[in-house]
């Protein structure tokens, strides 16, 4: 598992989309914090990472597209299907790899908030509770983000049809909470609801510790992350 998983951070930074990734992610994460932020001089965080949630949508899959697909492509994917370390265990490591440049490239552009103090009127309130809430949503978004990518990704040979359908997917999950107020239906907007992504995101965008969110994150994680161990499984007994 740890030799997959250095080898899919190696192959980060040794193919262009690593460092796409991470210079589209600072760029996007600076520009939004001056708008959100400095320019109206303004504390309130909870804008800035509520349009960096909707930015994922785009660059997130840039990181998973290849993941699965390229293996697939290149006829490497036997190599790993044969090789002594277990599906759960591959499949681990690039989700796992994917998830510390996603973390990683996170927290480097966090550092924007230490100019918070500096810049903003001495009489603004800066919440470190909801900042750190609003950290933990992020990571907890983009880890559902990633499984789901690592899935789509297992499904074909083509990465930018894996790009595609995964935002496709993305999309969907955090559009649908937003029909919630056009229909009628309880039931319906129940179930609605409890599937949106964006629905579990409030309370940690507030700097309140949302336990229930935290399980369905990690329930939507692990959910696509087994679906992709499934698909490699049937995949490896044909």
């Amino acid at each position: 598992m740890t030799a997959i998983y250095l080898r899919e951070m190696r192959a980060y930074f040794t193919t262009p989309i690593g460092y796409i990734f991470m210079a589209v992610f600072l760029a996007v994460s600076a520009f939004v914090f001056s708008l959100t932020t400095l320019l109206i001089q303004s504390s309130d965080v909870s804008t800035y990472f509520l349009i960096i949630m909707f930015v994922f949508i785009i660059i997130l899959p840039l990181l998973t597209m290849k993941s699965l697909a390229e293996e697939r492509k290149s006829r490497t994917e036997q190599l790993l299907l044969t090789s002594p370390v277990t599906l759960t265990g591959m499949i681990a490591a690039k989700f796992l790899a994917a998830m510390t440049m996603f973390v990683g490239a996170l927290l480097v552009s966090s550092l924007n908030f230490l100019v918070i103090l500096k810049f903003l009127p001495e009489d603004s309130s800066f919440n470190l509770a909801v900042l750190a809430g609003n950290l933990i949503s992020t990571i907890l978004v983009g880890m559902c983000f990633i499984a789901i990518g690592i899935f789509v990704s297992s499904l074909t040979e083509n990465q930018l049809i894996a790009a595609i359908v995964t935002i496709g997917i993305l999309v969907f999950l955090l559009f649908i909470g937003f029909l919630n107020s056009l229909i009628d239906s309880y039931v319906i907007r129940y179930i609605i609801s409890w599937v949106s992504i964006y629905n579990r995101y409030g309370n940690f965008s507030n700097g309140i510790f949302d336990f229930n969110a935290i399980v369905y994150y990690f329930s939507i994680s692990i959910v696509f992350l087994f679906l992709t161990i499934r698909v490699y499984e049937r995949r490896r007994w044909n």
